[in-house]
């Protein structure tokens, strides 16, 4: 199976606000010791964020004058990475981040990871209580994104689990009802794209998740997005996602390449090779300019530098590791 990231806590609100003003629209080059700025609109619309992990972390260690690490890490800083919308206080997370990306004129990434049962109880285990407590969660969300433009990667792992049986049986029906609605509800506002999560391309079977995807509503979202917090690579990923759009209708797909860039770890035991794998790098950087009409977007959506889980060495889920971030950067050039 593999696991996802649990978000860490996140900032949003008025000190969110300002920092992205002061940083948005810069198209300029970053240097040390310079704030990190928003990338060239032409070539992705979306947003970074200048309060991210990932920033803090460069600042310390500018701060620190550490800088080797720190360039490292400014080429994950400087990037555009989804936003994981934490179970508590939803709706003002999702209005801090749509806010601050639409005064730097970019649009929200955002990660809702919340289905009840999720991970199948794994390091990212958890979700909401139970359907109806999933429900209100939705709806705080999209209150909080109102009008505002936000592309939304919704529940990675939840179709694929209930395909691998990793979901027992009771609770699918529920889980198609629950995407069904998450779906109707985000796309009921006026600038949201949504897309639903499906699988990855070492799990790889189109044949059987398809029908699992059209009773979860994907006839009803933008499309479906792939390779969440994996490390397959991009051509692979693209092979997978085509086989499977053929199957739902034409629908397009989105691809995080956030950590993929050396493709996925074959060595250790198969069922941990998804945490915290050693000699992975980044991937494509964040770009809606693919080339490809079906390839909507290389998204980072699994943020590089935090954790899988408490594995090989690595803190909490969701947590920044400093030096496996480093690694992550270094392996890329």
């Amino acid at each position: 199976m593999y696991r996802k990231l649990r978000a860490g806590a996140v900032l949003v609100g008025a000190a969110l606000l300002v920092s992205a003003c002061s940083s948005g629209g810069g198209d300029g080059e970053d240097s040390a010791n310079e704030p990190v700025t928003q990338r060239p609109k032409g070539e992705d619309p979306f947003w970074v964020n200048p309060e991210s992990k990932a920033a803090k972390a460069l600042a310390g260690l500018e701060k620190d004058g550490k800088s080797d690490e720190a360039a490292a890490v400014r080429t994950i800083a400087e990037q555009p990475s989804g936003e994981w919308i934490l179970p508590e206080n939803a709706e003002s997370q999702a209005r801090g981040f749509t806010e601050a990306a639409q005064k730097a004129d970019r649009d929200a990434l955002l990660v809702l990871y919340n289905i009840p049962h999720r991970d199948c109880g794994q390091y990212s285990g958890g979700g909401a209580a139970d359907g109806n407590a999933y429900r209100a969660w939705i709806d705080e969300v999209a209150a909080g994104i109102g009008d505002r433009p936000a592309t939304v990667v919704l529940e990675p792992d939840a179709v694929q689990h209930m395909v691998d049986n990793c979901t027992p049986q009771q609770f699918h029906e529920e889980r198609y009802d629950l995407l069904k609605g998450a779906i109707a509800k985000l796309k009921s506002l006026p600038g949201t794209t949504v897309y639903l999560d499906a699988g990855n391309a070492g799990w790889g079977k189109p044949d059987a998740i398809h029908q699992p995807l059209q009773r979860s509503g994907i006839d009803q979202a933008d499309g479906f997005s792939v390779n969440v917090s994996n490390f397959y690579s991009t051509d692979d990923s693209v092979r997978y996602g085509k086989e499977l759009s053929a199957k739902v209708g034409g629908k397009p797909f989105v691809i995080d390449t956030s950590r993929n860039g050396n493709g996925p770890y074959t060595g250790g035991a198969a069922d941990e090779r998804w945490c915290n794998p050693p000699g992975r790098a980044l991937g494509e950087t964040p770009t809606t300019g693919t080339g490809d009409p079906l390839v909507k977007a290389y998204l980072w959506v699994k943020r590089p530098g935090e954790s899988d889980g408490e594995c090989k060495g690595g803190p909490k889920a969701g947590e920044w590791w400093g030096a496996y971030a480093t690694k992550l950067a270094e392996a890329s050039k």
